[in-house]
């Protein structure tokens, strides 16, 4: 197998702010929250730092100047691996030499409100989700959503319900078979001190939410939240001088739009096909070798999607491997989103994902541990027309 750049780059450090609904937190405090663990967990100072790469909420120079950061290469965009560009760049920076440790953020706010931290802690609203998402259209790689919003299909919440439709359809996928998702989610949020959603929820309660993009219900869109996400990534030979174990980097994919949200030839499948593609392209390793998958969940469906795009299942085979629960729990064959996804955590846009894969394989993950040691994790992030996946490996 061919060296590709990113097996020279390592994680680390990874750090987390606090997270919550409406918080009122500012930006900049949640990014310094969660750099700040980030910069000491790999056992350096800001003035180690060489690089940053974000996609926001805070701007790089905000950040640097807040953090006494002086950054030789700064990276950011959307175009290699959606929401996981920034890293993917991180990685390609470190082994090339333009910078040695980088900090990559992602920090995510809600729309302004007044409920003070933590007093929606576990309390189900009906607030949770798709009325609070961003306006249709901001993205450039949604350049098809006006003809998507002439046919009254506003959001991603009814884009995506269409590709759910279309693969019940095609393989009889049921929507109780995205439930046992959501519940799952939610037992591992149980275990996780800093997700917003950790009551009990039953397979009767997810049936019986509101609904809001059928086949979709409240528990089936991801829970927007106030936080920050921060990993260092370093160029690997500085794993034997990081205090944490260091988290290697096995292979990258990404898919930066192709056929858009409708017109692919192989609709219901997404640009997370071509992500899968290429990263199984840089590695020998194959979908049997992975231990746990950290997938991304905005809407439950794209979790199921994934799993077929990564050859974990066959087509039409996620949902099969979801019902029960079993299979994906912690002691299952594949342990699952084991933070509690974002559907019950928090949406993190994709980087809770790889913070939680790297505390599976550092051994760092408290309650919800994985009993079994994970040698190879995979994280995987974006849905419809942008995608990103990356492999690890334990160090």
């Amino acid at each position: 197998m061919s060296d590709y750049p990113e097996k020279r780059a390592i994680v680390s450090g990874i750090g987390i702010s606090s997270i919550g609904r409406r918080t009122g937190i500012p930006d900049l405090e949640l990014t310094r929250q969660s750099s700040t663990e980030a910069i000491a967990d790999a056992g350096l100072a800001p003035k180690d730092i060489d690089g940053l790469s974000t996609m926001g909420e805070t701007p790089l120079e905000q950040a640097a100047q807040a953090l006494g950061i002086k950054p030789t290469y700064t990276g950011g965009g959307f175009e290699t691996g959606g929401l996981l560009s920034p890293l993917m760049s991180a990685f390609i920076a470190v082994a090339t030499g333009r910078a040695r440790h980088v900090l990559v953020y992602r920090t995510v706010r809600m729309m302004p409100g007044t409920i003070p931290f933590g007093e929606d802690k576990d309390k189900e609203s009906d607030e949770q989700s798709a009325t609070d998402r961003p306006q249709p259209g901001d993205n450039p790689l949604m350049a098809d959503s006006p003809t998507l919003i002439a046919y009254h299909a506003y959001s991603a919440a009814h884009w995506l319900a269409m590709h759910c439709r279309r693969h019940m359809h095609l393989y009889g996928t049921t929507k109780e078979q995205l439930g046992w998702l959501a519940v799952e989610s939610r037992r591992k949020a149980a275990l996780n001190p800093l997700a917003v959603y950790r009551a009990p929820m039953s397979l009767d309660d997810y049936m019986n939410a509101r609904p809001i993009a059928a086949p979709f219900g409240l528990y089936d869109c991801d829970v927007p939240v106030d936080g920050s996400i921060a990993l260092i990534v370093s160029h690997a030979d500085y794993a034997k001088d990081c205090p944490s174990r260091a988290v290697h980097i096995e292979a990258i994919g990404g898919s930066p739009g192709k056929g858009g949200w409708y017109a692919r030839p192989d609709y219901p499948k997404m640009c997370s096909v071509d992500a899968a593609a290429e990263l199984w392209s840089r590695t020998d390793l194959r979908p049997k070798d992975i231990d746990t998958a950290q997938l991304y969940d905005g809407f439950t469906f794209i979790t199921l999607a994934w799993l077929e795009a990564l050859g974990i299942c066959a087509d039409g085979e996620s949902g099969p491997f979801i019902e029960g629960g079993e299979r994906i729990s912690l002691t299952g064959e594949l342990p699952l989103n084991t933070y509690g996804g974002q559907l019950s955590a928090g949406r993190m846009h994709g980087y809770w994902v790889v913070h939680e894969a790297c505390a599976q394989l550092r051994g760092d993950a408290g309650a919800r541990q994985i009993p079994k040691q994970p040698e190879f994790a995979v994280a995987a992030s974006g849905g419809g027309p942008f995608a990103g996946a990356i492999l690890m490996r334990r160090g």
